[in-house]
């Protein structure tokens, strides 16, 4: 039986007959011919049952290799996941709700994505957040929005950002007139030196990134000081299981922090859909993109949840609109609140805790029993890059053949290494065991 039950010709019938109409031809008899397709425009394969359906589908699907044992971040990571996490997204009044503007009809959709706000404001330091944009990249490149002004327009960004997140920067500052200006790393980290010589009247921001595209730690207290002299303000994109750890975003002189949300509860499922969050300091709120939740009180006294603050294109105050997003991703924001209320805030210490553990056991076993070496000495977190004289291309082909996704080729002769709390010692060993049969 088919999960789909087409109409009836009697059901369709009934229908025509109450709109007048004899035939479905005439729902389109307005059109003029040359924009229909003709029966013999069609070019589709016969049709077939649920069944060959099905085999063939899982056919198409056996073709995707699905690695057990993966060394790749570069900004989607693999975490575990609780059980919880599904059940409760899962469910059919989250998984189904559309769009919170009618407030009486969505409260409990927008006490979700209030008590998300919550908890990416306690992640991140800041005072306020909104309600999720589409992705990490895009939240930091409307970030850089919040922070122009007619006489700011030039933004700092080191070359240790993600090259996604650059590009995505790159076209909106082309849109908008901004002038991207990315800074020399040649320690893997952005110096001091290098962006006081950059630093210019007419910069608007400066953007870190934490931990940076090379898995590095960025001194951001000291880099947010010198931008702040020159009254350039900071935005930090931070890694939403380093933050547990970490000095928060508020805390290290930053006004804006975004991230990618994807290692909270989010599985990688080839890329997407994944969750841009944003906060800031009160003094920015009015220019934070999209939806924001707030809490108020009905006519009875009872809490209620609202839209609030809403300087966007599609409303009365569209002529304040700092962006043209003007939606969130609910369902990933949901399952973002439901994972930080699983794990709570000891549980989310703890897996950044063996990340960091994990990373630094499986860089020291690689160095010590392999011809790879570390690029940088700077402090990492759960990634690293290390160099070798045997092209990365080998090494990595060496591994898949044992059913292992190793690290992100960045050259020849240069891996960017993963490690997260789901990789065990037992597996770790046997990658350096591997890598060790090539690079002796």
């Amino acid at each position: 039986m088919s999960d789909y039950i087409a109409s009836s010709p009697e059901e369709l019938q009934a229908m025509l007959d109450s709109l007048g109409l004899k035939d479905l031809d005439e729902l389109t008899d307005h059109l003029p011919p040359a924009v229909l397709l003709q029966e013999d425009g069609w070019d589709l394969p016969s049709s077939m049952s649920e069944f060959e359906a099905l085999a063939k589908i899982k056919k198409m699907a056996s073709h995707n290799r699905i690695y057990e044992d993966l060394y790749r971040g570069a900004g989607a990571y693999r975490h575990y996941i609780p059980s919880l996490v599904n059940a409760l997204a899962g469910r059919s009044e989250f998984l189904t709700a559309y769009t919170p503007y009618q407030a009486e009809m969505s409260q409990g959709l927008l006490q979700s994505i209030f008590e998300y706000q919550t908890m990416i404001c306690e992640l991140t330091g800041m005072d306020v957040s909104n309600a999720s944009v589409y992705d990490g990249a895009t939240a930091a490149a409307e970030a850089l929005l919040m922070c122009r002004d007619p006489k700011h327009r030039r933004v700092l960004v080191p070359s240790s950002v993600h090259p996604q997140i650059l590009q995505v920067i790159r076209t909106y500052g082309e849109a908008y007139g901004m002038e991207i200006a990315v800074l020399d790393c040649p320690n893997g980290v952005l110096e001091e030196a290098v962006l006081r010589e950059a630093l210019s009247e007419d910069t608007a921001c400066l953007l870190l990134q934490q931990p940076n595209y090379f898995g590095l730690i960025e001194d951001a207290q000291t880099l947010f000081a010198a931008a702040a002299e020159k009254k350039v303000k900071g935005i930090l994109h931070i890694n939403p299981i380093a933050a547990a750890l970490l000095p928060s975003a508020k805390e290290v002189g930053a006004v804006i922090a975004v991230g990618e949300g994807q290692p909270l509860g989010m599985p990688l499922n080839f890329g997407g859909p994944y969750l841009g969050f944003m906060a800031s300091v009160s003094s920015l709120m009015r220019k934070l993109p999209g939806r924001i939740v707030g809490q108020s009180t009905d006519h009875q006294g009872r809490r209620a949840y609202v839209l609030t603050l809403q300087a966007r294109e599609q409303h009365i105050r569209r002529e304040k609109a700092s962006s043209s997003i003007c939606s969130n991703q609910a369902l990933c924001a949901l399952r973002a609140a439901i994972y930080c209320s699983a794990m709570g805030t000891e549980g989310i210490e703890q897996v950044a805790t063996h990340c960091i553990s994990n990373a630094h056991y499986l860089a020291e076993q690689l160095c010590q029993k392999t011809a790879l070496k570390l690029k940088y000495t700077g402090e990492f977190f759960h990634e690293f890059v290390t160099v070798s004289d045997v092209p990365s291309r080998v090494l990595l082909k060496h591994l898949e053949d044992h059913d292992i996704l190793g690290g992100l080729p960045l050259n020849d002769h240069e891996i960017l290494w993963c490690a997260t709390e789901v990789n065990n010692k037992e597996n770790m060993d046997h990658l350096v065991e591997l890598i060790g049969e090539v690079a002796a």
